[in-house]
């Protein structure tokens, strides 16, 4: 019990001063199946090499994701509450679940989400093409919204010029 209590001390937001509210946002991964639909409606002769390229990117494991997958902020709303201050890395979280202080860290993350760290690719080295998608689609804008992203894989119409 006393460890418990010792627990409860080190609540970044005690108990009193937490709201009761409800979150109802749950967000669904419809985005990979635009992705997914934009990819297939590629000219068959540039699909293969796009669906390479971007199976071997960064996001490339997203296509293999359950799209029924949900992400509810509750729940993460309901875990952020019982944060526990920490001596530990500054890149690791504690949180009081029951009588346990129990860790997440790079190393948790990786094994849910799937996602590695590591050093991230210069990108500096690439060089604009002329006449690329930035172009073609957006005009070379500085800024793209992701509204305006996501139209375009929507509309699956793309063209080598």
């Amino acid at each position: 019990m006393q460890m418990r209590n010792q627990l409860k001390d080190s609540l970044k937001t005690p108990e009193e001063e937490r709201y009761s509210g409800k979150i109802t946002r749950h967000d669904h991964f419809d985005d990979l199946t635009d992705i997914d639909n934009a990819l297939n409606k590629v000219p068959e002769h540039l699909a293969i090499e796009e669906r390479r390229r971007y199976t071997e990117s960064c996001f490339g494991h997203l296509l293999q994701m359950d799209r029924g997958m949900k992400f509810s902020a509750g729940i993460v709303h309901r875990l952020l509450i019982r944060e526990l201050h920490h001596d530990g890395p500054e890149d690791e979280m504690r949180f009081l679940l029951g009588r346990h202080s129990v860790r997440f860290s790079k190393v948790e993350f990786c094994l849910i989400t799937g996602l590695k760290f590591g050093e991230l690719p210069d990108t500096s080295t690439y060089d604009m093409v002329e006449n690329g998608i930035h172009q073609r689609y957006f005009e070379g804008r500085d800024e793209v919204k992701y509204a305006e992203l996501k139209a375009v894989l929507r509309i699956g119409v793309f063209s080598e010029q």
